[in-house]
C-alpha cells in the first residue's frame, strides 16, 4: 500500500476566503507517485505543511507529540480538513481495515482502497481535537488504534540530531528501531542478548559486594579486587549517619534486562570512524530508518518523510543518497529539499513542485511534455540548469558570455536579479 493522494482545506498555505469549505474544491488536491516523491520550492511554499499534515493524521514510531494548533488554520478560517487516499492493498494489508475500505471496480477486478479523514475547528479560541476517521463517505468512521498502528510513519525532522537518535539512552530511536526487527520483535526474555547482559549484572553486582573473581586459564582464582566493596562501605557509612541506624546498606545492581533495556545500552556508530562528522552520522542514521522501513513480516504502511534530505551532507554524497534512495522498490519516501543537487539526480517523474500555495507534479501525467522530453531533460539538468526549479523567474540565453554579462547587464539598469530570484539558465 502507499500514500496516493492528499487533500487539503483550510490548512497553513492551502486555503480560501469562503467561510465554509467546500468538499468538491479542495484546496490542495495533490498525487504521490509509488516510491520517491521530492517536493521542492522556495521558503513558505507549502513543502513542510504538506509533510506535517500527513504526520498529523498519521502520527509517527518515534513518540512525537503532534496536535493541530491555532497556527495550522489557513487565515482567519475556522475549520480545516485533511484527507489521505492509500491504494494498491495487498490482502494482507488490507485485513488491517476491513470495515473501512473502500472498493474502486466490480468483481473480480475490484481494488480495495482506504481514505482517511481528520477535521479540526477553531471555537471560541480554542482548538477542538477531533478523531481520525476513515470510511467512504464524507464524514467516516472512528479508526481504532490498533488500525492506526499500522498507519503510522516514519520521520526525519530537518535539523535532525542524528548522533543523539544513535546513542545509548531510554527510548533512543535505535533501540525502537530493533525491537521492531523480527530479530528481537517479541523476544522480551528468551534471547542470547538477554543472557549476556543478566551475566554481566550478575558480574557488576558481585563487584561492588568484593565477590568477583578474576581468574587464569586454568580456572585459578588469582585477584578478587576490593575496590568496589570499598566504595559501597564508604556509601553505607554515610548513609546509617543520615539515617542514625546500622539497618541500612546500599546495593549496586545493573538496570533490568528485558529486551527493550538491553537495546537502550546499545550505540551504533561507523567501525572505521571513531570520531564521525554530522554528514556520516546524517547517513547512519538514514540508513538505520530504513532498516526500519524495510522490516519482514510487516503488513502496514512503509512511508518515510524526510525534510530537507541534504543537511549536513556533502553536494556529492547528497547525489550518492538520491541515487540509492530512487532505487527503493518496497517503501514510499516523500521528501523535502532546498537543492539544486538533488534536484539534479532525481527523475522528473518523482518532483512535486510547491509554489504559492499549489502543488505541481511533473510526471507524465500532469505535463505536456512527450516521452523524449523527459528523457532528454534529465540527461540535461545538472546541478546549475536545475535551479529553475528553485527560481521566481528564469532567463535563457544560449552560452557563457551571456550568462556572465546578463546579471551584470541587469545591474546597470537597477535590476539584482538574486535579489528578484531569477536565474540565468545557459542551454
Amino acid at each position: 500500500m502507499y500514500l496516493s493522494n492528499i487533500k487539503l482545506w483550510n490548512f497553513r498555505k492551502f486555503g480560501s476566503n469562503e467561510i465554509f469549505i467546500d468538499l468538491s474544491q479542495p484546496n490542495l488536491d495533490l498525487n504521490f507517485s509509488k516510491g520517491l516523491n521530492v517536493i521542492v520550492g522556495e521558503n513558505d511554499s507549502g513543502k513542510t505543511a504538506i509533510i506535517d499534515a500527513i504526520k498529523l493524521v498519521l502520527r509517527t514510531h518515534s513518540f512525537e507529540y503532534i496536535k493541530v494548533e491555532e497556527r495550522d488554520f489557513y487565515q482567519d478560517r475556522k475549520h480545516l480538513r485533511i484527507e489521505l487516499l492509500f491504494s494498491d492493498l495487498t490482502p494482507s494489508e488490507a485485513k488491517n481495515f476491513t470495515e473501512w475500505l473502500g472498493w474502486i471496480g466490480n468483481n473480480e477486478s475490484a481494488e480495495p482502497y482506504l481514505r482517511l479523514v481528520y477535521e479540526g475547528k477553531m471555537k471560541d479560541q480554542r482548538v477542538l481535537v477531533g478523531d481520525i476517521k476513515a470510511g467512504v463517505d464524507d464524514e467516516g468512521s472512528v479508526l481504532t488504534a490498533e488500525a492506526r498502528e499500522y498507519l503510522k510513519t516514519t520521520y526525519l525532522k530537518p535539523l535532525r540530531d542524528a548522533e543523539n537518535e544513535l546513542i545509548a539512552k531510554k527510548n533512543s530511536r535505535l533501540s525502537q528501531i530493533l525491537l521492531g526487527d523480527e530479530a528481537f520483535k517479541g523476544k522480551n526474555k528468551d534471547h542470547e542478548l538477554v543472557r549476556i547482559f543478566n551475566d554481566l549484572k550478575i558480574q557488576l553486582e558481585k563487584y561492588f559486594k568484593g565477590e568477583f573473581e578474576i581468574t587464569n586459564g586454568d580456572g585459578q582464582v588469582i585477584h578478587c579486587p576490593q575496590e568496589g566493596k570499598d566504595i559501597k562501605q564508604k556509601i553505607d557509612n554515610y548513609i546509617r549517619l543520615f539515617y542514625g541506624s546500622d539497618i541500612y546498606n546500599t546495593l549496586f545492581e545493573a538496570t533490568s534486562n528485558d529486551m527493550k533495556s538491553v537495546l537502550e545500552k546499545l550505540t551504533l556508530s561507523l567501525a572505521n570512524d571513531s570520531h564521525p562528522g554530522l554528514g556520516t552520522l546524517n547517513r547512519l542514521f538514514m540508513a538505520a530508518e530504513l532498516l526500519h522501513l524495510n522490516k519482514a513480516k510487516w503488513t502496514g504502511l512503509r512511508l518515510g518523510l524526510i525534510e530537507e534530505l541534504e543537511a549536513h551532507l556533502h553536494p556529492q554524497a547528497q547525489m550518492q543518497v538520491i541515487e540509492t534512495l530512487q532505487e527503493e522498490k518496497n517503501i514510499q519516501l516523500i521528501l523535502t529539499t532546498h537543492s539544486p543537487n538533488l534536484a539534479s539526480k532525481v527523475k522528473l517523474e518523482n518532483l512535486i513542485v510547491c509554489d504559492q500555495g499549489q502543488a505541481y507534479p511533473l510526471g507524465a501525467d500532469y505535463t505536456k511534455l512527450e516521452k523524449t522530453d523527459y528523457s532528454f531533460l534529465e540527461r540535461f539538468l545538472d546541478t546549475t540548469k536545475a535551479n529553475l526549479f528553485f527560481a521566481k523567474g528564469i532567463i535563457f540565453v544560449e552560452g557563457w558570455s551571456e550568462e556572465i554579462l546578463i546579471p551584470a547587464l541587469a545591474k546597470k539598469i537597477g535590476l539584482n536579479l538574486t535579489e528578484r530570484k531569477v536565474s540565468v539558465i545557459n542551454v
